[in-house]
């Protein structure tokens, strides 16, 4: 690392594990001065004694607008100014066909993953404009391009990402406020741990991923920290799949998690 981040405040907001605290990590090593936020205070302090003295939190919630301004704010105060932000927080919901999803439950996954992305670059784009310019990276997903079935409201929801990170570059470029999205694949984050090794749903990833295995967190965070520093001044408007390859194929099959029988999976109602 070059420490070319010195004196540069950065939010990676979803901070506390998985994909956000190697984004933070990554920014962190360079010598950004890293504001986290997260709804768990307990995870976000604990990650930020692991990531030392330059890893601040705050807690802070992307879709209350008063939270999300408020932690953009003190990420900005931690150096005057506040030159990056990795709009990491989102997430996805139960797997169901979409003519069994739960319309609250849809309704949720896409507040957390378009209306915390709009939230966080609403607020940030003035803070970057007064630094004399910046960048803001979206987290999107290979979901979003690449048909998931049984995702429900997950792949609209990182399809509005890529879309609001492509306006944002258009809109505000001439402020010289850099937009980009990271699509990724399969990472190997506590979430994701969740599916056991041995089943066909994790084959199925191998077997649509050219280089035939998993992303680690840091793979990410290592592209994170290169869109929000100066070597990528060039680059705007762009959404980069970080994947192995696996967007070439198609997407995993997960329906052996819904427990739905192939009728249902199929459009018929359950009895």
């Amino acid at each position: 690392m070059t420490n070319a981040l010195d004196g540069w405040s950065v939010l990676v907001t979803g901070g506390a594990t998985g994909i956000g605290k190697a984004c933070a990590a990554a920014l962190a090593a360079d010598g950004a001065a890293v504001t986290i936020c997260g709804r768990t205070e307990d995870k976000l302090a604990t990650t930020s004694d692991e990531l030392g003295p330059l890893v601040d939190f705050v807690v802070a919630d992307v879709t209350n607008e008063a939270s999300i301004e408020a932690a953009i704010s003190h990420a900005a105060d931690r150096t005057g100014l506040l030159k990056g932000v990795v709009a990491n927080a989102g997430g996805g919901g139960g797997l169901n066909p979409l003519h069994m999803a739960d319309l609250e439950e849809f309704r949720r996954v896409l507040e957390l993953n378009v209306i915390g992305t709009f939230l966080t670059i609403k607020h940030a784009v003035p803070h970057l404009v007064d630094a004399g310019g910046g960048s803001i990276v979206g987290m999107s997903s290979i979901a979003s391009h690449v048909t998931h079935p049984v995702f429900t409201a997950y792949p609209p929801g990182k399809a509005g990402i890529d879309a609001l990170c492509r306006n944002a570059a258009d809109e505000f470029g001439a402020s010289q406020v850099r937009v980009n999205a990271i699509r990724p694949g399969f990472i190997a984050t506590e979430l994701m741990s969740l599916v056991p090794r041995d089943s066909s749903v994790f084959a199925s990833y191998l077997d649509n991923t050219p280089l035939g295995d998993v992303g680690q967190p840091a793979d990410v965070g290592a592209l994170a920290r290169f869109l929000i520093g100066p070597d990528s001044r060039w680059i705007t408007g762009q959404t980069i799949n970080v994947d192995g390859g696996h967007s070439l194929r198609r997407g995993p099959d997960w329906s052996p998690f819904t427990g739905a029988t192939a009728e249902v999976l199929r459009g018929h109602r359950p009895e």
